[in-house]
């Protein structure tokens, strides 16, 4: 165990690793409840269409997070879990729609199929690592039944129509994670005031499943099939694959109320322990050119389209240049200035290496992922003997030249124009600079640009050119 002897297996002194917790608002030194096993969970994608780029911000930060993690403490020490919440009703009116001719269940596994595989190819274009673990929450029924059954045996939820809710203030701290007054709280949750419930901010657990929707049996003696809340899948999931209580809850800013509340209060009153996940992690929110992103605005962006215009690594790349918890704003500005930096760090770094950051990157982002330090580091290692150091952080970091050449490769522009006719009228231009014939010099620089060529005068006096994208 690397991170607790204090060195690598190189012998490399390791920093200590600090995160910010939200629910203490306060940086912290990490020590994970396990030495022998680091424990992991990330809120995964409701699989009912593409996946926008605000879905991959968590993904990225939290791949990074399982990378530095498995750099500290090894790769067999630590185990990520990501789920996929495959019951939805979005899914549901999706399906609907799109396959009006079949039995809506089997119309469902086309939409959930589909889009997962959809998901996973985005994912690896942005060089993220699969997790350990991506549960389906419709494969974790019977341990969200478990769940209910205990919540209810000890008083922390009640039957009423047919559903089954959790009473909120039958936990006395609810609240501490978001630490939102009662007010903000029952606005934030939109809850639905319905008769049945005891207390206005109660939360469902389970429901009674509408004619043709998908359903199961219910648990507390219901006598109708139904299906879960959402807050209940991720309880029982984690519970599942890491046990009562782990080390890292992740996600966006916008699940820690009402998601991650809930999701802590199902847990903690289920297991009758002091928490859920020791430390909880979460990402800021994304813009897009200075305004939030809204399909209403115009400026609804799916990984799948920023794919078409832009490598894979340079979208990974661009995310990262915010610190996590900041929020970003993502403009085509940014993306050029990306792609720049890193087609300039592989033109410098060696072509192999094996994935280790360098000592100074590795100590900012064991600084609560500090992220632009990290890359700030970065720059300073283009020197000659920063060349492998260089290499070997980019590997670490998830970025692949290879990806890179073949994405720009297979959207290389075709020219209308030979290369040797291009050089022929660089040296007709570069004669008709000399004879001051500036009309033709611009003239054939028109030309060139016109069938896709654009050159740059240098200051020695020669001309490069370059294929206009």
């Amino acid at each position: 165990m690397s991170a607790v002897s204090g060195a690598d297996i190189s012998g490399t002194v390791l920093p200590e690793l600090k995160l910010y917790n939200t629910l203490t608002r306060q940086r912290e030194a990490f020590a994970p409840l396990d030495p022998k096993l680091v424990r992991m969970y990330v809120c995964g994608p409701t699989v009912y269409d593409l996946a926008h780029i605000g879905n991959a911000r968590p993904v990225i930060v939290f791949d990074l997070v399982y990378r530095l993690l498995r750099h500290l403490y090894g790769p067999s020490h630590v185990k990520y879990v990501r789920n996929i919440t495959d019951v939805d009703d979005k899914i549901n009116a999706r399906a609907a729609q799109e396959y009006p001719g079949l039995d809506l269940n089997e119309a469902i596994a086309k939409v959930t199929f589909s889009t997962e595989a959809q998901f996973h190819d985005d994912l690896e274009a942005l060089g993220v690592l699969h997790p350990d673990v991506e549960p389906r929450a419709t494969e974790h029924i019977a341990e969200m039944r478990d769940l209910i059954e205990r919540l209810v045996a000890s008083g922390h939820a009640y039957v009423a129509e047919d559903h089954v809710l959790f009473s909120v203030p039958s936990m006395p701290d609810y609240g501490r994670l978001s630490n939102r007054p009662l007010e903000d709280m029952i606005a934030g949750a939109r809850v639905d005031v319905a008769p049945y419930k005891r207390d206005a901010m109660d939360f469902v657990l389970w429901k009674p499943s509408k004619a043709g929707e998908p359903g199961w049996p219910s648990p507390s003696g219901i006598g109708v099939p139904g299906r879960p809340g959402w807050h209940i899948e991720c309880s029982a999931m984690s519970w599942k694959h890491l046990g009562e209580t782990f080390d890292i809850h992740g996600g966006g800013i916008d699940l820690v109320f009402p998601h991650h509340e809930n999701e802590l209060a199902q847990s903690r009153c289920a297991f009758h322990t002091g928490v859920m996940a020791k430390l909880w992690m979460h990402n800021g929110f994304l813009q897009v050119e200075g305004e939030k992103m809204s399909k209403s605005l115009g400026n609804f962006v799916t990984i799948r389209d920023l794919l078409a215009d832009w490598p894979g690594d340079v979208l990974r790349l661009n995310m990262l240049k915010t610190h996590y918890r900041q929020p970003i704003d993502w403009t085509v500005k940014g993306l050029e200035e990306s792609a720049r930096t890193l087609e300039q760090w592989f033109d410098i770094a060696t072509t192999e290496a094996h994935p280790r950051p360098a000592p100074a990157v590795l100590e900012a982002l064991c600084d609560d992922l500090n992220t632009p330090k990290a890359i700030a580091e970065m720059h300073a290692l283009k020197d000659h003997a920063g060349k492998k150091a260089l290499a070997g952080t980019l590997a670490f970091l998830g970025f692949e030249p290879a990806r890179l050449a073949a994405w720009s490769a297979a959207h290389a522009p075709v020219l209308a124009i030979s290369e040797p006719e291009i050089e022929a009228r660089i040296a007709e231009r570069i004669a008709a600079r000399r004879n001051r014939d500036f009309a033709a010099s611009d003239r054939i620089r028109d030309e060139l640009l016109a069938q896709g060529v654009a050159l740059k005068d240098n200051k020695d006096g020669s001309t490069t050119w370059e294929a206009k994208r």
